[in-house]
């Protein structure tokens, strides 16, 4: 939150003032340099790690040192169908190396694709992340390898090898169009095509709509690269379809079409996941290929987007059939890319304002969380070090010369460096809050962002050809613009867009010269302020939004009380009955046709859709997990864990420093009986295993040898907190006031990783806190140790108060019999709609009994749907039966929505 309505007048003033001259003020060549540089050395950290621990695997675990390779680790659903065990990071990161002029590494890298890479390899991958990743890799490859052997200097030797296993590849993705409507199959199985369930394969029904629209930049580049019109046909072709299928009145398309009938199954409309590249490829077809079709379509989409979705600085999803009402309080981190793409529309002025507040949304936690609410709150604190922001920042520096987006880079440089570099790579955010880390380094982290910021940073000189001879794909690959001129033999003529649906103040014929769309800087500075504010001052919740003539919602989920009877006469008034089952849990059900009116019946949707919200919230709320941060040599703060709290002991979040000390392992291990190693235990923080005895035994036993601390390790192989939700270690049923010090809870891989520390370099110093430290705090009085980069240690000011979503309102009473902690969702009846709740203790889940190994089978069911459908491999599910009424299609609606982040895991990634 803002403070600066607190300092003395005069502090304010010069404050205000220093603000104006920086913002004004270019940023000298030699410090661009110096970050030029800094962008450098950190790909050299990533790429060399990934070549050295993970090449050939798909990926880099950069927590473990070691390769991801598909079916060797555990299944992390849908997000692993963009491995393909071909080697996805390397090709990947092709013309990166070129663009950071590491022209022999390129060499060296492409002589390695053509030795080592595979494409037959008997496995099911995304036909989306496929094209987008590795047929684009290969053509942005190919692309850079023409580029420097017509140069006369290198790759000389080059005979359009890339570009062969390019249509290699398209081949082996063609069979996926095989479908009555034109669009892709999802997956697809490199060596035998959709054969059908024996392949996994050709049974899917839905398929996003990016995923269909986001292959005509890569598909059109290889029809024109090889002369062969098949792929750009087949790419135009599905365009063509979801062009057809749009919502007539509203021209929005929704974010999952059923591949079969053309029927959408989700009817929410956004510029985020599931939707975003259809637009961009959209507008990037007509640059690359000159086709008006496609520009006049991006235009008429664009001004539905600005007429219903967009709400300066917010962008928010609606319903393709009323595209007054918005389908979610929350927006999610992909939208970041539309700055970018309004850039290229020429359209600056919502640019700057959604990328300001996207900004201060990042500076606020770091990173952009996964989705966060329309009041900047966390909504889900994953970061997988995505580009999109970084990408924006680029475009309105190229639109505007403003020297603040070079500080908004120089931000994403610090906080990737403070946050999320280790000594094998950069990791992921596991939960932006706490800064605890994911075994995870996507690819598109060396495709994407290096690039965007090197040339964030970089003078015309610096770079070995002309960017503005390119187009970048969403995967930021360069395909040449000199496409647009060769022949494309198209066999299949396009839909035409008809004349009537299509005028001259549809479109603009042509696109902006973003070269100098803003000369002066003191514009967007304008812009900018008020949503700078806005952001600050930011906390409550906007009320939803109500249509014109249907009132206040009679009853809103916080305010409700099951055992007030005037809420229940409501809540029957609206269709809602409440059901006490005999395990002593309240179930709600919705009946639309129980309802007095159909206003009635949406105000009960709404109301259900509002609790599962309130109970999701509150679960998050109720355990917030605690940071496990390693700060001896060579981590150095780097390496985070997401670690469990117990109920007892030193609460950390009410403890500035947290509790720093060195490791050592309990004898016995289990610590369930007298430590005989107390001597060593003694001062440290102690080791133990899950088993045997109650955890409250544990922490007794280490605290009466002296231990400041504990860490509870668990037995089970293969736990890992990336797939089994935390819960708090409870106590032993009687008083545990005597445990004084702090014990918390690992799982086993995140375990692992400390104990091979120990094993490595013997001396293993650890922080137990809240959340990550920033380095500068943990080693204030001392310098930096490491390879830390220099100016990027300046401590952030915590905002404490707007890290998390708004906590509870003091009316939802926790010990009346309304309180709600889980939800649960009846599929087998399409009306209803029937969230459960369980009256189980403030913490999501507690573990009593050491003993109890077997999870409750109902655990899974007991969490918040959008939870579950984020990690589940299922295809959503869809009510798309045409002759439902009106409210069935809400019910629909709304049960989508609760699905709309699973899709996130289908996007790019």
């Amino acid at each position: 939150m803002s403070t600066h309505h607190n300092m003395p007048p005069v502090l304010s003033l010069l404050m205000l003032f220093g603000t104006l001259w920086s913002y004004g003020e270019a940023m000298s060549r030699e410090e661009k340099q110096k970050f030029r540089n800094q962008v450098v050395e950190m790909f050299d950290h990533a790429y060399q790690n990934y070549m050295d621990h993970a090449y050939p695997a798909d990926e880099l675990m950069p927590l473990t040192c070691r390769g991801r390779v598909r079916g060797l680790e555990p299944s992390r659903g849908d997000v692993d169908d963009a491995l393909g065990k071909f080697s996805l990071t390397l090709i990947d990161t092709l013309d990166t190396l070129v663009l950071l002029n590491k022209t022999t590494e390129f060499e060296a890298a492409v002589r390695r694709v053509l030795s080592d890479v595979r494409l037959d390899n008997d496995i099911v991958v995304s036909v989306f992340e496929t094209n987008i990743r590795v047929l684009g890799g290969l053509l942005g490859g190919h692309s850079m390898a023409v580029m420097l052997k017509d140069g006369g200097q290198n790759m000389q030797w080059y005979q359009d090898e890339l570009l062969h296993m390019a249509k290699d590849l398209g081949l082996r993705l063609l069979p996926a169009f095989n479908t009555s409507s034109g669009l892709p199959y999802p997956r697809i199985n490199l060596k035998h095509g959709v054969r059908g369930p024996e392949t996994r394969t050709g049974t899917e029904t839905d398929t996003c709509t990016a995923c269909a629209g986001t292959m005509i930049l890569e598909f059109a580049a290889l029809s024109r690269f090889t002369g062969d019109p098949v792929f750009e046909d087949h790419a135009r072709r599905a365009l063509d379809f979801l062009w057809e299928k749009r919502q007539r009145n509203s021209n929005l398309v929704g974010t999952t079409i059923n591949i079969h009938s053309g029927e959408w199954v989700r009817r929410d409309s956004g510029v985020g996941a599931g939707i975003d590249s259809y637009y961009e490829y959209l507008l990037k077809a007509y640059i690359l290929l000159g086709d008006d079709r496609f520009l006049q379509r991006f235009n008429i989409h664009y001004a539905s987007i600005m007429k219903y979705i967009s709400q300066p600085p917010l962008l928010l999803d609606v319903h393709i059939h009323k595209p007054l009402l918005p389908a979610r309080t929350w927006m999610d981190s992909l939208l970041a890319f539309f700055p970018g793409l309004q850039v290229l529309k020429g359209d600056i002025r919502p640019a700057i304002e959604t990328h300001e507040m996207l900004y201060q949304v990042t500076k606020k936690h770091n990173f952009l969380p996964e989705a966060f609410t329309t009041d900047f709150r966390v909504h889900w604190a994953q970061h997988p070090l995505r580009p999109e922001f970084a990408e924006s920042t680029y475009f309105l520096y190229k639109a505007t010369g403003d020297p603040y987006y070079l500080e908004a880079g120089r931000t994403i440089l610090d906080n990737l460096n403070r946050f999320a570099r280790v000594p094998c790579g950069f990791a992921a955010m596991k939960d932006v809050r706490t800064g605890s880390h994911e075994d995870r380094m996507d690819s598109f982290f060396l495709a994407e962002m290096f690039k965007y910021l090197f040339l964030l940073f970089a003078e015309a000189e610096d770079i070995p050809f002309d960017v503005e001879d390119y187009v970048f794909t969403t995967e930021a690959h360069l395909l040449p613009l000199s496409l647009s001129t060769a022949p494309n033999a198209s066999s299949i003529p396009s839909n035409k867009t008809s004349d009537e649906e299509l005028d001259d103040s549809n479109f603009d014929w042509t696109c902006p010269n973003t070269r100098l769309l803003f000369p002066d800087p003191a514009f967007p500075r304008s812009l900018r302020e008020p949503i700078r504010s806005a952001v600050d001052k930011s906390c409550p919740r906007p009320a939803p939004y109500r249509e014109p003539g249907m009132g206040r919602p009679p009853l809103r989920a916080q305010d409700f009380m099951a055992n007030n009877p005037e809420h229940l006469e409501l809540l029957r008034r609206m269709g809602v009955s409440l059901i006490h089952l005999k395990d002593g849990r309240v179930q709600l059900v919705q009946h639309a046709t129980q309802a007095v009116s159909a206003v009635a019946a949406e105000d009960g949707v709404r109301f259900m859709q509002e609790m599962m919200e309130l109970s999701s919230q509150q679960q998050k709320e109720q355990l917030p997990p605690r940071a496990i941060q390693i700060v001896s040599h060579p981590f150095f703060g780097r390496v985070v864990l997401t670690a469990g709290p117990a109920q007892f002991g030193t609460d950390l979040s009410k403890s500035s420093t947290g509790v720093r000390g060195f490791v050592t392992v309990a004898e016995p291990y289990s610590g369930c009986s007298e430590i005989t190693n107390a001597e060593y235990v003694q001062g440290h923080i102690a080791l133990l295993q899950r088993g045997q005895c109650m955890f409250a035994e544990k922490a007794r036993n280490i605290q009466k040898a002296g231990a400041i601390g504990g860490i509870v390790i668990d037995d089970n192989e293969g736990s890992s907190s990336d797939t089994a939700p935390l819960f708090q270690m409870a106590g032993d049923g009687r008083s545990t006031d005597d445990i004084t010090l702090p014990l918390l809870f690992l799982f086993h891989k995140e375990g692992n990783i400390l104990l091979e520390a120990l094993k490595e370099y013997r001396e293993v110093e650890v922080l137990l806190s809240d959340k990550a430290r920033d380095r500068a705090a943990i080693f204030k009085d001392k310098p930096l140790p490491g390879s830390l980069i220099e100016g990027s240690a300046d401590v952030q000011e915590e905002e404490e108060d707007c890290q998390t979503e708004a906590t509870t309102p003091t009316s939802f009473e926790p010990d009346s019999q309304s309180q709600m902690s889980t939800e649960e969702l009846d599929e087998s009846a399409p009306e209803e709609v029937t969230p459960a709740q369980e009256e189980v203790s403030p913490a999501a889940e507690v573990i009593k009994e050491e003993e109890e190994k077997a999870l409750d089978p109902q655990a899974e069911t007991a969490r918040p749907k959008e939870e579950r459908d984020s990690e589940t491999t299922e295809e959503p599910r869809g009510d798309t039966d045409s002759s439902s009424q009106s409210v069935d299609e809400l019910l629909a609606d709304w049960r989508e929505d609760l699905e709309a982040f699973k899709q996130m895991e289908k996007d790019e990634l």
